[in-house]
């Protein structure tokens, strides 16, 4: 990256401030101040839903303009937040900013922006202002209510009786432009209509027209916007490697359709511009052609279009370049400091115990959560080889009950049997017993397992943990239920979030599995999945 884009000519800045826009208002202002100075742009975001992928797209732009050598102020915009109908009630608001904060830093630092070229600012630091306030009561006396509702129509919750907050929305944000003192405003092309009535109202309060610069809605996984509310639609920025996986393997990308293809439409607007070489390769097996190089996205959609990419290897090529860029946001956020933030910032609804107020027999049933899997730590007192399978050993188990429970792994050739005879282990009790080749296996015993090359390694409780004591996950502390039902599939829906982290620690969607006495871990093997 250019340290400050003095090396560019004005032309050259314009061509990279505007690049994958969908809309620029005031091209021949923003020309002019190009010719006597560097531009200075803000990006607000209301701090709502948590960010995901489709705020790479912004960034990406970010980075444009730094490297265009602009002055950029990102602003947390936590009135707007409030303002905002039924998002976030004053209480989290401080979290969510921190959140914020915490997660958009993470992603430019992951696209390798200097976060020393940046100004950022909280909403609330000049917006309770006596100066701002005046300004808004004067806005209020010119704008009519056609124009507030008209302005926020597609950025703020519209419902049948709005309340008054959201008619103050646009306004603020037009405001916004004159107090952060900025030449342009930058956002998505959903906020065009407030930009036009900052254009239309600031000039009656004696303030100039600021430059407006829109990218274009990238498409969500289901071919519509992607939206913070709407799960199946986004990718959260701290979606496990198997998440991300099932959320892609589902994605919307018909063969050859380059409409409303929001895996299509990352490639244009994130890898191509955020890519270190100037290229995107496709993963293809060799027995179809092999991996293929594309230096310009045109080219890449051309191929899609005529069918030579097909939606599978696309999908695996961008899954593989997302978790580069999702990588290093989850390490930062692997810290129990940040854990903590976005478990407070955004909390799950915990599953109600039985005889709670409001707990029902199919409330628990619906909700994924870990809580559900009955986990406690077991000593292993014998192991053998099972009569009948070379793969198998068939272990007794103490699980602090009255009898020990027999249980069958497939870890023959892979853990020696004496470093499973007398060690503690972590074992899912509650599976529906299964017969493997003639015994009854009654629990399974828990290990991180990577397939290239073979390795297995069984978790370990902490040390001094005893039979039986409970295993469970911080965030969660439900109770699990008597039987995992089979056709429920909820172990299934569970294990691919279940997996190591950097540090050797297990974890379901970063949420730590422990015990009383502390965390459980693995020996060597991380970031890897836990079966």
């Amino acid at each position: 990256m250019a340290e400050n884009g003095s090396s560019l000519s004005p032309e050259e800045k314009f061509t990279l401030i505007t690049r994958n826009l969908q809309e620029t208002i005031g091209e021949e202002k923003l020309k002019a101040v190009l010719k006597e100075r560097d531009v200075k742009i803000y990006w607000g975001t209301a701090t709502t839903g948590k960010p995901h992928v489709a705020y790479f797209v912004p960034m990406s732009k970010i980075a444009d303009f730094l490297k265009a050598g602009c002055e950029v102020t990102i602003l947390f915009a936590d009135l707007h937040a409030y303002l905002d109908n039924m998002k976030a009630p004053w209480e989290l608001l401080n979290l969510r900013v921190k959140y914020y904060e915490a997660a958009i830093k993470a992603m430019l630092k992951s696209i390798e922006v200097p976060l020393e070229k940046l100004k950022f600012v909280k909403g609330t630091e000049y917006q309770l202002s006596k100066e701002y306030t005046l300004d808004v009561y004067r806005l209020s006396s010119l704008v009519t209510e056609h124009d507030a509702k008209k302005a926020g129509a597609e950025v703020v919750k519209q419902v049948d009786h709005p309340l008054l907050s959201g008619l103050l929305y646009p306004g603020l944000q037009a405001l916004d432009e004159e107090y952060l003192k900025v030449d342009a405003q930058f956002g998505g092309v959903d906020q065009r209509k407030i930009f036009t009535f900052a254009e239309k109202y600031l000039p009656h309060l004696g303030y100039s027209k600021r430059i407006h610069m829109m990218n274009p809605m990238v498409p969500g996984l289901t071919g519509t916007k992607m939206s913070s509310s709407d799960e199946s639609s986004k990718i959260d920025l701290l979606d496990s490697p198997a998440q991300l996986k099932k959320k892609l393997k589902s994605a919307f990308c018909e063969p050859g359709n380059i409409k409303d293809n929001g895996v299509l439409s990352f490639c244009k607007f994130v890898l191509f511009p955020l890519s270190r070489t100037g290229e995107f390769k496709v993963l293809r097996s060799a027995e179809y052609g092999g991996d293929s190089i594309y230096t310009c996205f045109v080219d890449l959609e051309a191929a899609f279009e005529k069918e030579e990419v097909h939606p599978g290897d696309l999908k695996t090529s961008v899954e593989f370049y997302l978790n580069e860029l999702l990588e290093p946001i989850r390490a930062e956020f692997s810290s129990d400091e940040l854990k903590k933030l976005a478990g407070r910032a955004y909390p799950v609804e915990k599953k109600k115990k039985p005889g709670q107020k409001g707990a029902t027999g199919t409330a628990t049933e619906d909700k994924l959560t870990p809580d559900r899997l009955d986990l406690r730590v077991g000593k292993i007192l014998s192991v053998t080889k099972h009569p009948d399978a070379d793969s198998l050993y068939v272990e007794s188990v103490d699980l602090g009950e009255e009898a020990p429970r027999t249980v069958v792994s497939g870890l023959a050739g892979l853990v020696p049997m004496e470093e499973l005879q007398d060690r503690m282990g972590v074992f899912l009790c509650n599976l529906k017993p299964q017969k493997m080749r003639g015994i009854e296996s009654q629990a399974m015993l828990m290990c991180v397992s990577v397939a290239e090359p073979r390795a297995v390694e069984p978790l370990n409780p902490p040390e001094g943990s005893a039979p039986g004591e409970k295993v469970f996950f911080d965030s969660y502390d439900g109770m699990p239920d008597e039987e995992l039902k089979p056709k429920k599939k909820v172990w299934e829906s569970l294990q691919p979030d279940l997996r190591s982290n950097g540090d050797c620690e297990a974890e379901w969607q970063g949420s730590l599995m422990k015990t009383k006495l502390g965390n459980v871990t693995c020996k060597s093997l991380k970031s890897s999945p836990i079966r």
